[in-house]
């Protein structure tokens, strides 16, 4: 079955409203923004651009397990940064999901003439998957029944 739909279809269905961070916030304020907001990442932004995004996973591995503390540790100590991973709003959901599982990551910031534009996760990319498929089973189905 070929996935059909682009970023934008996504962000425009799921709104592309962006919670993020500076990088001098704690891990704590991170972390707790990403509590109350039921997200799992959060962009590291400054002056409007772009830095790097702060996983539960990168909490979890480079505060937990490492026995720091997440109020006095910054973000900038512990983001993804390097290597980040980004899509733009003509990228397919196709190409978003080889994206994340050749890259191992579950969120892609979203650029659009270098400023972020919103912020996809894999189960946003389910949901439309599922979404997606629903709708064929119903024309076919209709098609089938003549309805």
């Amino acid at each position: 079955m070929e996935i059909v739909g682009t970023v934008t279809h996504l962000l425009q269905e799921k709104g592309s409203r962006i919670w993020s961070v500076k990088p001098d916030a704690t891990v704590y304020e991170a972390i707790e923004l990403m509590a109350g907001k039921n997200i799992g990442a959060v962009p590291v932004v400054d002056g409007g651009k772009l830095l790097g995004i702060l996983s539960e996973r990168d909490y979890t591995r480079n505060v937990v397990l490492k026995g720091r503390s997440s109020k006095n540790t910054s973000v900038r100590e512990i983001m993804a940064a390097g290597q980040l991973v980004v899509v733009g709003p003509d990228h397919s959901v196709e190409e978003c999901l080889r994206l994340m599982t050749d890259k191992r990551v579950r969120h892609l910031p979203v650029v659009e003439n270098r400023k972020l534009v919103g912020i996809l996760s894999i189960g946003d990319l389910v949901k439309w998957i599922i979404s997606a498929q629903s709708a064929t089973i119903n024309q076919l189905t209709n098609y089938i029944f003549g309805e």
